[in-house]
């Protein structure tokens, strides 16, 4: 019994230890038409390599993108026009930062650290439903890290090699 013990705990280490590897959001729930701020945690670089650059895809439906500024790292704010016009506290808003990159720092392999932003989850998204952020963190040598699959229907993050960070929206809340 004292084996069987020991090599479960041994599997759920393993399971927690790949767990930790992805690139995850520190709050994994929000709730749609709020403000909300993802911190993107990333724990390691690529294949011992430092990571010198994380590039965000912002989903359709998130606005008012707004990164915080790390000391060290440039940050590149890619815009283009939104699928629909959205509206943001009474101003209608069709274009915006689609993509975030974070570059020229560099990131230790056995080193971790969060990038930050600060959206805006429009109405318009469903609550119920897990909004991702793919990311992809690159290093030198051409090599990246691909944190971008998203589930399919009936599938889990857990099941996926690479999974996008996501986000689990919540039911608007009433007030201000």
């Amino acid at each position: 019994m004292f084996k069987t013990f020991i090599a479960t705990a041994a599997i759920l280490a393993l399971g927690t230890g790949a767990a930790l590897a992805h690139v995850t959001l520190q709050v994994k729930e929000a709730p749609v038409g709020s403000t909300y701020k993802a911190i993107l945690q990333v724990p390691h670089g690529c294949e011992g390599k430092p990571t010198t650059a994380v590039r965000v895809q912002i989903p359709e439906g998130v606005i008012a993108v707004k990164p915080q500024p790390k000391a060290g790292w440039t940050i590149e704010k890619v815009k283009g026009a939104y699928a629909k016009s959205y509206d943001y506290y009474g101003t209608p808003t069709s274009e915006g930062v689609k993509e975030l990159i974070w570059s020229g720092g560099s990131l230790a392999d056995d080193e971790y650290d969060e990038f930050a932003l600060r959206v805006f989850l429009t109405p318009d998204l469903k609550a119920g439903e897990t909004l991702h952020f793919p990311v992809v963190q690159e290093c030198p040598g051409g090599l990246t890290e691909r944190w971008i699959e998203i589930p399919a229907p009936g599938q889990s993050s857990d099941d996926l090699e690479m999974p996008a960070p996501g986000l689990k929206l919540l039911e608007k809340v009433s007030g201000h």
